[in-house]
């Protein structure tokens, strides 16, 4: 055969497996791997333990003390460690020391001996790290040269106390700061130039250290105020800021950092403090120019941060500064009303300036959505005062229109000062939600937060304008409907739902003020909400809402007709009456439950109102009893028949207490037929069920009491009645094989007998001789004492019989 051909033919003979089989394969052999893998890691820890045992000396000849079980002793501190904390004591003490010889110990010296120890010590010390680099010893030179630094500005100490003695105190600082951070740069470049070692890292972060104070100094030296101070100040930031972009040391790059946050915080603060403590545009417009050069700077960083992070949180802050010098000359340039509104253009201007890095970018939108969010709380106030304000007309219902919206929301509270303008605040941040994010992730919660935005401008409007008080109840009334749109879907439906919630109560609460502001709203929420739960549009919530609104306009019209509360109570009961009806045609769960619990809530509500006159509460009892008792017709609400009886039996108690009625029969039979009838049904469906769960609780609720008040009746009618009963119970448990019936009627029975007996029982004691009661006991004690005997004899003969089988 051809060479051609076997390959070819041996190409289409090979197998390939399917994907799944060939995965299981795969797995297979790297388990195989892992588990040879970590067998040659064991081999390879135990020959390392057998290696360092062979080589460590052997055990010296006297006995040693056992060897702990625990980890070899180790120790706490490394070398390098120990050194450094080493050098580092002892350069604070002998700078302590050197200060406690300048300060304390001076005035023992002449001006030349203070002069040459001060001088020869300084230029020794600043030497020494010079040899020490020589020699490779790097951290001892940096203790010496740190001490070498102190001792510098000890010198600068003396010369100004023994030479310097008249200079201005301001300028000598200055003075003296600028040539120590001069010297410590030189100090520290000279070391750094020596050839063959590395230069001590302390010099050149000190002189950056030192060099925040001269400019500040210098100026206030000069007779520079505040502006130019804080001017100082941030440009000290901006060199701070460029060291820290263009150093190569990393501890000149960390202290650039610190000092640069440090001076800038310190610039914004002590700007932010002079723009809002600006009495006119002028200076106004001077310290905003601070905080302007401190955004310049900020955002400068921000271009050429090297982390994505610092540039973000750089350009943020840039623009919340160039706000908030914008802010403060609008505030003594614009009217109160308009300040809020000129610092939110301001912030939303920001969105279309951000230019840049994507980091810049971000950064400026933060600081948009700070401005924004700031302007938001600032008009939560009169939001919270609009929607909470009208409470207070529970005190003052129907005493009168008020002259207008604000006044209306306003009863026992005040409106925040400036908030004419917040509609407009809160539609401009709602515009912006609504238009500027655009990621998938973030558009359905922008457009949530949008029309809770919008709903909260339109609430307050009238209220901010002084409109008429029609126009606040028709503002919130078209809101209602208009929140319950179908349009809405999703997150913004359920959102839509609770606002329209919170503006109908609001609302409500509003139409306090007129009677026949408050029948009219009543009636609209409720014709508002059925609608809405008709066509579908959260049905559950609406269907409850508009129940619960008809339960108050069913108050609401008895309290118009001046009926009293014992009378509306039979009005409101329509309520309960229809959500029965209209649960029963529901094909919704949810919805059905909704409206049940609040009809039931309705019916509790009508009781409420009933319970001062009690014929009425007896009929409000029953009606709701009736209710139930419809209810419980249905197959998946038989349950609620018990709280049909429930009622029933109240309705039952609560009249009869009406009557004043006294004997216990009458609260106890209404309890015991009903649940004697339920026995009965329960047994036809389960005749295995235990009369004592049938018929227990219903005889016992009448016995009982019946048999307590019978021991203590004197007559003679309720002992007859109860005995005539028990023999009945008694004679039927034992016709039937009913164990409930036949022991209580039974106990019953007797108890009623010995209670009528006990008076002629008394009397045949008396007659018997004292003997009699202790031989019956003796009698009773000889029965049981053969009764026992008998009992261990016939276990003696069973173990003899056993014995013998074995």
């Amino acid at each position: 055969m051809p060479w051609g051909v076997t390959r070819t033919t041996l190409r289409d003979m090979t197998y390939f497996p399917p994907p799944a089989e060939e995965l299981r394969f795969l797995d297979s052999e790297l388990r195989q791997l892992d588990a040879r893998r970590a067998q040659l890691l064991a081999r390879r820890a135990w020959l390392i333990t057998t290696l360092q045992q062979v080589v460590q000396p052997a055990p010296p000849v006297w006995p040693s003390p056992p060897a702990r079980s625990g980890p070899a002793d180790r120790p706490e501190a490394t070398a390098p460690g120990v050194q450094n904390v080493l050098l580092l004591l002892g350069g604070i003490l002998l700078t302590i020391a050197a200060m406690v010889f300048t300060l304390v110990s001076w005035g023992h010296l002449g001006i030349a001996g203070r002069s040459l120890v001060l001088g020869a010590v300084t230029l020794a010390v600043l030497g020494a790290p010079v040899a020490l680099l020589r020699r490779g010893l790097r951290s001892t030179a940096e203790s010496v040269a740190g001490l070498g630094l102190a001792l510098t500005v000890l010198d600068a100490y003396a010369l100004h106390e023994v030479v310097f003695t008249a200079a201005d105190a301001t300028t000598y600082a200055a003075t003296a700061s600028t040539a120590l951070a001069a010297l410590w740069a030189a100090y520290g470049t000279a070391l750094a130039a020596l050839p063959g070692s590395s230069a001590p890292r302390l010099p050149h972060p000190a002189a950056l250290a030192a060099a925040q104070l001269p400019l500040a100094l210098w100026t206030i030296a000069l007779g520079g105020g505040p502006l130019t101070v804080t001017a100082a100040v941030l440009l000290t930031t901006a060199f701070d800021a460029l060291v820290a972009l263009r150093a190569a040391e990393r501890p000149v790059r960390l202290v650039a950092v610190l000092c640069a946050f440090g001076t800038g915080g310190w610039g914004v603060l002590a700007a932010g403090v002079l723009c809002l403590g600006a009495a006119g545009p002028s200076a106004a417009a001077r310290a905003a120019a601070l905080l302007l050069m401190a955004a310049v700077i900020a955002l400068g960083v921000a271009r050429f941060a090297p982390r994505t992070g610092l540039a973000t949180g750089m350009a943020a802050t840039g623009a919340l500064c160039a706000v908030a010098g914008l802010g403060g000359v609008l505030r003594v340039s614009v009217p109160g009303d308009w300040v809020v509104p000129a610092v939110l253009a301001c912030g939303i201007a920001l969105l279309a300036a951000a230019r840049g890095p994507v980091a810049v970018r971000r950064g400026v939108a933060l600081a948009s959505g700070v401005v924004q969010a700031g302007a938001v709380l600032w008009a939560v106030p009169a939001v919270a005062v609009t929607l909470l304000g009208p409470t207070a007309w529970l005190g003052h219902v129907w005493s009168g229109a008020p002259a207008d919206a604000r006044a209306a929301v306003t009863v026992d509270a005040f409106w925040p000062p400036y908030a004419v303008t917040v509609p407009l605040i809160l539609v401009a941040v709602a515009a912006v939600l609504a238009t500027a994010v655009r990621g998938e992730e973030w558009r359905p919660r922008a457009l949530t937060a949008a029309l809770t935005l919008t709903w909260a401008a339109v609430l307050v409007t009238p209220s901010a304008l002084e409109l008429p008080y029609l126009a606040a109840l028709l503002t919130q009334g078209l809101m209602v409907s208009a929140l319950l749109a179908p349009a809405l879907q999703g997150a913004a439906a359920r959102t839509a739902a609770g606002l329209a919630l919170l503006t109908a109560l609001g609302l409500a609460f509003l139409s306090l003020a007129t009677e026949p502001a408050t029948l009219a709203v009543l009636a609209s929420l409720t014709v508002v909400f059925a609608a809405a739960a008709w066509r579908g549009r959260r049905a559950p919530v609406s269907a409850a809402a508009s129940l619960g609104w008809a339960t108050a306009l069913a108050c609401a019209v008895g309290a118009s007709a001046d009926w009293r509360p014992e009378h509306v109570a039979l009005l409101v009961l329509v309520v309960p009456v229809a959500a029965a009806l209209l649960a029963a045609r529901l094909d919704d769960s949810v919805t059905t439950v909704a409206v049940e619990v609040t009809g039931a809530v309705a019916g509790l509500v009508a009781i409420g109102l009933a319970v001062a006159d009690p014929p009425l509460l007896a009929l409000a009892l029953s009606l709701c009893g009736v209710i139930a008792a419809g209810t419980a017709v249905r197959p998946d609400r038989r349950d609620v028949g018990y709280a049909a009886v429930a009622l029933f039996v109240l309705a039952a108690w609560v009249r009869l207490a009406a009557w004043r009625v006294g004997l216990p029969e009458a609260y106890t039979l209404p309890v015991t037929v009903p649940a004697l009838l339920v026995g009965v049904l329960r047994r036809r469906r389960d005749p295995a069920a235990s009369s004592w769960t049938a018929y227990g609780p219903g005889l016992t609720v009448t016995l009982l009491p019946s048999l307590t008040m019978a021991w203590s009746d004197p007559e003679w009618t309720r002992p007859l009645l109860l005995g005539a009963a028990g023999l009945l119970l008694t004679l039927l448990g034992a016709r039937h094989r009913l164990r409930a019936p036949l022991v209580l009627g039974g106990s019953v029975l007797a108890l009623v007998t010995l209670h009528e007996l006990a008076p002629y029982l008394v009397q045949v004691t008396d007659a018997l001789p004292r003997w009699v009661p202790p031989a019956l006991a003796g009698l009773l004690l000889l029965a049981l004492g053969a009764t026992y005997e008998r009992r261990l004899r016939d276990v003696r003969r069973v173990r003899e019989v056993l014995g013998r089988m074995n």
